[in-house]
């Protein structure tokens, strides 16, 4: 009998064991690209983390520029500044040296074109949607009075000495972003989107009457096709900020009325108009 109850204590114990292994609590890193990383964390500085994924002891090494958050195991929860991040990034780079402030200069930042769905982002749409918006500021120069637009190639130029780019460019703070380029103005804009598609089909029908011997009947012989064409279409969101002086003067956010491929170009023109540089003349 004794040995039936420690046999029970025992297995007992293994289960209790066997259950506390299986359902140990990880650590979870919430990265800037919302990607959660379920891990065991083994070591952090202030440049790196170093952590290994479940059942495995290898460790993995991620710079702290791309965490958002780390929720521990333990129920403690330490949030990354970006701003800290960039600071140190920017400091650390000798080319990136604090530019002397031209008053009522403005300059575009690259434009984030990034697939909501797969957070994805394009380099080239980045550039072009910079371009387009640069260009408009341009045709605008008289309506935007007394601001002057800095050159993209100095803008891209400074920002690429900064180390900084269309993928970084939201982590850097405006005041930051405005000692590099030397300006009191800036305008940020984002697109966002997502691709759907639709099938419409059509039918086309043709046919050749004839009239029977006796002038009674009407034969019709008919042939139909029917073609199924599909579509792709562009559910945009632009995002548009002004900032003067590293103090946010507008914001807004438009969706393009029409779904087509290029209709955000139409919603920047729409926010341009609008922002508090623009006067009518």
């Amino acid at each position: 009998m004794k040995n039936n109850k420690l046999y029970a204590v025992i297995m007992m114990f293994i289960s209790v064991f066997s259950f506390a292994q299986g359902g140990k609590k990880l650590d979870k890193i919430i990265k800037r690209d919302y990607q959660i990383i379920e891990c065991t964390i083994a070591k952090m500085s202030d440049k790196t983390v170093e952590y290994s994924l479940p059942g495995e002891t290898l460790q993995i090494s991620l710079d702290v520029s791309q965490i958002a958050r780390i929720d521990f195991a333990s129920g403690r929860s330490q949030t990354f500044d970006a701003a800290v991040n960039s600071n140190a990034a920017v400091s650390s780079n000798q080319n990136s040296a604090v530019l002397e402030i031209k008053p009522n200069t403005i300059a575009v930042l690259p434009v984030p074109y990034v697939n909501s769905d797969n957070l994805q982002s394009s380099e080239e749409m980045a550039k072009f949607a910079q371009n387009d918006l640069y260009n408009k500021l341009l045709d605008k120069a008289a309506n935007i009075l007394p601001l002057t637009v800095q050159d993209l190639r100095t803008t891209n130029s400074l920002l690429h000495k900064a180390g900084i780019d269309y993928k970084n460019i939201d982590e850097t703070p405006i005041e930051d972003l405005e000692k590099i380029l030397g300006v009191d103005n800036i305008v940020a804009a984002k697109v966002s989107f997502t691709i759907g598609s639709g099938t419409t089909a059509t039918t086309y029908n043709s046919g050749n009457a004839k009239v029977s011997d006796n002038n009674k009947k009407l034969k019709t012989n008919d042939v139909s096709t029917t073609t199924a064409n599909t579509q792709e279409y562009y559910y945009y969101t632009v995002y548009f900020d002004m900032y003067k002086n590293a103090a946010k003067i507008y914001s807004q956010t438009r969706k393009p009325f029409l779904a087509v491929k290029d209709s955000w170009m139409d919603s920047v023109t729409y926010l341009l108009k609008r922002s508090p540089i623009y006067v009518k003349k």
